[in-house]
């Protein structure tokens, strides 16, 4: 009898990623032992966080293009910078009022990861729905937020942690070894495109079997709170900015609005780089991947309704000048 186990976690919202770290946890919190007997096991499956990330960003890069220009290039430049300028402030002021600690739980070093980052897929797939090619061609653009790169630049520019520069390099290398790769050479780009599910789904893993099962109850209710604070922040503030430079209104913009998978993957990347944030990397990683269920759920829910209402002033607005226009 086959288990269609890979089947059932693309049916979940953020699946490929919460499931294997939900089980690592569970693992972890239960029978520790099973995944601390040495050898390949332990390398892979309890301490293979380095290597795994570094797959990882080989393969998120080689889905970067330097190609995209026009109107792409305008919309996920706009797109990006908007996500990254809203969660810089958000982070560093919540830094400056209340510490590193941050609020509600919430580090200023999580909201920096979420608001920074955004989900690929789930943008691409509302903007082919409520938007135009040029929207789905923002995505190449909008890549560039994948991982940990953007974040560590905030943490860095604005004195919040302190990351020497080799091992800021060290981060991106892997990025940029899969940009160049990846765009000289389709063949690799096909390659990794195929194999990321799979290295996310071992990394996820890993990344929970460094958690308590406990922990990830216990950071539930700051989950929620920080999935609401992506939905309002990196979702709705964003497209009204958005719609304001563009000069005309639509939802697409809202479709950004996501606690990326990848963001659950960023606070251990960062542990790595700055072991002070450590004591929080645990608790910041359940927090993101409760943010990315939730907002994996309701963000198309969101731009949905937004985009329905525009439309719906729209018609009404037409209505409007052909009454006038008989009128006259």
């Amino acid at each position: 009898m086959e288990v269609k186990i890979v089947k059932f976690m693309n049916k979940v919202p953020g699946g490929v990623m919460v499931i294997p770290l939900l089980a690592g946890a569970l693992l972890n919190t239960f029978v520790p032992g099973v995944l601390n007997i040495g050898g390949f096991t332990t390398g892979l499956l309890k301490n293979g966080t380095p290597c795994l990330m570094g797959l990882f960003l080989i393969c998120c890069g080689a889905s970067i293009s330097f190609k995209q220009v026009g109107a792409p290039l305008y919309k996920g430049t706009l797109l990006t910078v908007l996500k990254f300028a809203i969660g810089v402030a958000i982070g560093w002021g919540v830094q400056r009022f209340f510490g590193a600690e941050g609020i509600f739980g919430i580090t200023p070093v999580v909201l920096i990861a979420v608001l920074t980052n955004s989900s690929g897929s789930i943008y691409a797939t509302l903007a082919d729905r409520f938007g135009d090619s040029t929207d789905v061609g923002a995505v190449s653009v909008l890549s560039v937020n994948d991982g940990p790169f953007l974040t560590m630049v905030a943490l860095g520019a604005t004195g919040m942690s302190d990351i020497p520069f080799l091992t800021l390099l060290a981060t991106i290398l892997p990025i940029i070894i899969g940009i160049v790769w990846g765009n000289f050479d389709k063949e690799f780009k096909s390659l990794c495109d195929k194999a990321l599910p799979l290295v996310i789904i071992f990394l996820s893993f890993v990344l929970g079997s460094g958690m308590s099962f406990v922990t990830v109850m216990q950071a539930g209710v700051s989950g929620v709170i920080l999935g609401l604070i992506v939905l309002i922040f990196s979702g709705l503030l964003v497209n009204v900015l958005y719609c304001l430079i563009l000069r005309r209104k639509t939802a697409v913009g809202a479709g950004a609005g996501t606690a990326a998978g990848n963001s659950v993957a960023t606070p251990a990347a960062i542990a790595q780089a700055d072991p002070s944030f450590a004591p929080y990397a645990d608790v910041a990683t359940a927090q993101c991947s409760a943010a990315c269920v939730m907002t994996a759920i309701l963000c198309p829910l969101m731009v949905a309704y937004l985009d329905k209402r525009i439309k719906k002033k729209e018609a009404e607005m037409v209505k409007i000048q052909t009454a006038q226009n008989e009128s006259v």
